[in-house]
């Protein structure tokens, strides 16, 4: 923690020329500038705000956003935001960032959402993070409504005088969301089986709320390697449930899914956490790459 204050000081050190430099493209008057610390919430922010606002998203794409270390130039355009939208604790640069600099008006996710430990081995295995809290709450459609729903207040706050459009823009999107969790409970209702493996646990509050089981290699910890007894484990349960398939990310190496499923005669694929879009992404926005993880866990699970 002392040396990410550092770096942020170092920083905000060189953000007068940078502040300087923003003010040669400014966003136009009744444009609301947000800036997300991910992906997820800048989907939301554009499906709200359409033409209204201008979304910066701090994690490029492609890029792990657990990993973020910001530039002065973002940090300059987080300062001068007039909404920021963030996680606390996903990211510790942005959380330094957040706490370091004069940022305006901030809205922090988890004032809005609880977050849950869903890190099924987290009691078990001294390997895992203990007491560590899930921090992907936007693989549950229904938790992204009450986020949209926050930031849709949020901008009216703003720009009230585009009050009736933000309304508008987040009743169809709230329909979209309940299409797609509907989509959902009918899709894996007729499951035969009601496990899927992945590679980390990102994805419990996608099974919490289809009321499927995760089993994690690693745990919530992207960068974890599993020790030989999880190793172990994995391989039991897979025989237990006669699993299909190892899942992989999309911003992570496949070669732990890849040796796994080779050792255990299973198929590999993807389910992706949504953390960000890139060129291997099946889709290019947040409803079409959930449905394509609709589809993958359908494949896996024997769903009729």
């Amino acid at each position: 923690m002392i040396l990410m204050k550092l770096r942020v000081v170092g920083v905000l050190a060189g953000l007068a020329l940078v502040l300087t430099g923003c003010q040669a493209t400014p966003t136009t008057s009744d444009s609301v500038s947000v800036v997300v610390g991910l992906y997820p919430y800048a989907y939301l922010a554009e499906s709200i705000g359409g033409e209204h606002v201008t979304v910066t998203n701090l994690t490029t794409p492609g890029a792990e956003p657990h990993d973020l270390e910001l530039t002065a130039r973002q940090v300059a355009t987080l300062i001068t935001a007039d909404l920021v939208i963030f996680q606390s604790g996903f990211q510790p640069a942005v959380d330094s960032a957040v706490q370091e600099s004069p940022a305006g008006r901030v809205l922090d996710v988890t004032s809005v959402i609880s977050l849950e430990a869903h890190d099924e081995n987290s009691d078990d295995h001294g390997e895992h993070n203990h007491g560590t809290l899930d921090p992907h709450v936007w693989l549950d459609p229904t938790k992204m409504m009450v986020v949209a729903q926050e930031i849709a207040t949020q901008l009216i706050q703003i720009d009230p005088v585009n009050e009736g459009t933000y309304v508008l823009r987040l009743t169809k999107l709230k329909e979209r969301l309940q299409n797609l969790d509907e989509d959902f409970i009918d899709g894996l209702s007729t499951c035969e089986l009601r496990v899927f493996l992945t590679t980390h646990a990102a994805f419990g509050y996608l099974a919490e709320r289809y009321n499927l089981t995760q089993v994690a290699i690693s745990g919530l910890s992207p960068d974890a390697d599993p020790s030989p007894v999880r190793i172990a484990e994995i391989h039991e349960i897979a025989e237990e449930h006669t699993l299909t398939t190892v899942f992989f990310e999309t911003l992570a190496s496949p070669a732990l899914a890849q040796t796994i499923a080779t050792d255990l005669g299973l198929k590999t694929d993807q389910l992706d956490p949504l953390e960000g879009i890139t060129s291997e992404s099946r889709g290019d926005d947040y409803p079409t790459i959930m449905a394509s993880n609709l589809s993958a866990l359908r494949l896996a699970n024997t769903c009729s």
